[in-house]
């Protein structure tokens, strides 16, 4: 068995990692009533409902990398990055974790790396 190509399997784990840490602090802002009072403005729902739309391109970019690994390398990789984004996120403040500012940063790293993944895929 040969190992899976280490550039595209870092930046696939790298994705599944930003988005699994980015689904877990926008899934703390629905339903609406738990929301922070920032997000309930109108600014604060552009800045959440475009993340979650950036955050839908993305993961298209990860499903294409997917393609170019084996299932075993996809099934591990992104199931390691999965588990290991609630150890990560738990020692970040709540304040960061439930306003804009992780929604952005989360899902700028996502894009960040999906634009480096366009590299491997084309």
């Amino acid at each position: 068995m040969a190992l899976p190509p280490a550039g595209e399997l870092s930046i696939f784990m790298g994705l599944i990692l930003a988005l699994s840490l980015y689904a877990l602090v926008v899934s703390g802002h629905f339903p609406a009533e738990f929301r922070n009072p920032s997000l309930k403005t109108a600014g604060g729902k552009t800045v959440l409902w475009s993340t979650i739309a950036a955050a839908s391109l993305v993961a298209i970019a990860a499903i294409a990398v997917a393609r170019l690994l084996p299932l075993y390398a996809t099934i591990i990789g992104g199931g390691a990055m999965v588990l290991l984004a609630p150890l990560l996120l738990a020692p970040l403040p709540d304040s960061f974790v439930n306003g804009r500012r992780a929604l952005i940063a989360f899902a700028a790293i996502a894009l960040a790396l999906a634009l480096l993944a366009r590299h491997f895929i084309s």
